[in-house]
Formats: C-alpha cells, structure tokens, sequence
C-alpha cells in the first residue's frame, strides 16, 4: 500500500509493476491531504466522542456489575453479550429511524452515539472482567474509613484500573476509526464525512487515481498504527487481568 502510494497511477498499470518505488512522488499525499485532511479530522473527533462516551458509561456501570450487589446484575451481563451479537446493518437502520426524527443525521453526535452502542457493551465487560479480580479488602478498607461508592470508584476502583481502561478506549476508539456501516448510513456529506466514507467516495469519483487512493488509505493507517504500538503494553495488562482469579 506505501509503496503504490509512492509511485505514479500510470505505474500501478503496468504489467510488471515495481516492487520499490524507485522514481517515487508525494503527489498522492498532496491529493489525499488536499481532499480527505478534513475527514481525518472528522474521524479524529467522532473517535474520540467514542471513547470519551464509552468510557464514562462504561466505567461506572462495570464497578456497579463486579464490586457492588446489583440487583439483575448476571442477565444484565447475558444482555451485553446478546446486544454484540446483533447484526451492525439492523442496528444502523433502526438509529437512521430515531436519530432522524431528532434531528441527529448528518452530526457528530449521532455518530458518537451510535458508535457507542458498539463499543459499550464490549467495554463494560471488558472492565467487569478485570474490576472483579480488584481485592474487595480495597473497597471494604475504603468504605470503613468513611468513602462512600463515588469516592471509592473514583480513588481506588479508577487507578487500579488504568490498564484495562486503557485496552477498552485503544478498542473503541478503533472502532469508531474503522467504522463504515453507522457512517456511511448516519451521513450525507453535506456537513462532513468520516474518513473510511471519504475512501469509499474517493474510490467512486477518482478510480483512476490510484495513487491518492493509496495514499489516503495509509494516512488513514497511521493513527491506528501509532496508537497500537504506544498503548501495546497497556493493553496485553489490560486483557491478561482478570483472567485468572485467585
């Protein structure tokens, strides 16, 4: 994919294609920085609603489900696992219905919402898993010295948690940036467009320009890329605690 972006449309054509981009030019970075810089910021913004919604919902309710008797609390938890298995596209038609009659089409936070009822549900049992394996010596030793369930989610619960926090944002905000089902239903780009709407639209309109298309594609890469290999550590902690429980 780098190295078509780096070589000329008419290269890509060829019978013997090259294999380096000897001769290279950036003018598909020009193109795609030209043409999609506004969508990777759209996606930038949409990603990290996501993750900032997920997280505040997703965080409290996990606490809630692992250290405290919630009543319900084991089919509420079945829930979760059923709401994942359901089809994307039946999800996409029933919000384009209800974000429609609020007004919701075409804006940032229908997006977010509607990426959230992804992410949600993963990140609260994600958390689950691992707040459950937190000693409850914590929170009973905090809740003798007078903190009430706020204090103590915030002061112990939160802290001990950063790595599994961490692991369920990296998720959400993945797949908020990947997401093209709610986009392409909840957008028209009359306002703006997430970057895998703008690819497909770039695909359409410029299918001889293989070379921005490309190099659109690897721009669209890179935040993933950088953020997996920065939060690497965090995340094999997050999904390797709580898997065992002593």
């Amino acid at each position: 994919m780098v190295n078509a972006s780096l070589q000329p449309s008419g290269a890509l054509l060829r019978p013997d294609p090259a294999f380096f981009p000897i001769g290279g030019t950036l003018d598909g970075y020009r193109r795609a920085l030209a043409t999609q810089g506004p969508n990777l910021v759209s996606s930038v913004v949409v990603a990290l609603g996501t993750v900032l919604v997920s997280l505040v919902v997703a965080a409290p309710a996990s606490y809630a489900l692992a250290q405290l008797k919630v009543r319900g609390g084991p089919v509420l938890v079945f829930v979760l696992i059923v709401v994942q298995m359901i089809p994307g596209i039946v999800m996409a038609n029933a919000l384009y219905t209800v974000f429609s009659n609020l007004g919701l089409i075409d804006s940032y936070l229908g997006l977010v919402l509607a990426d959230s009822t992804a992410t949600i549900p993963f990140a609260v049992l994600l958390l689950r898993a691992f707040m459950i394996s937190v000693p409850r010596e914590l929170t009973e030793a905090s809740r003798v010295d007078g903190a009430g369930y706020w204090r103590t989610f915030f002061s112990i619960i939160l802290p001990v948690s950063r790595n599994a926090l961490v692991t369920a944002g990296l998720f959400g905000f993945l797949f908020a940036w990947a997401d093209f089902l709610f986009a392409v239903t909840l957008t028209t780009g009359q306002s703006f467009e997430p970057i895998t709407v703008g690819i497909y639209r770039f695909v359409g309109n410029q299918s001889a320009d293989w070379n921005g298309i490309m190099a659109t594609a690897v721009l669209a890469a890179i935040p993933a890329a950088v953020l997996l290999v920065v939060a690497q550590r965090y995340v094999v902690a997050g999904l390797t605690s709580g898997a065992v429980k002593d």
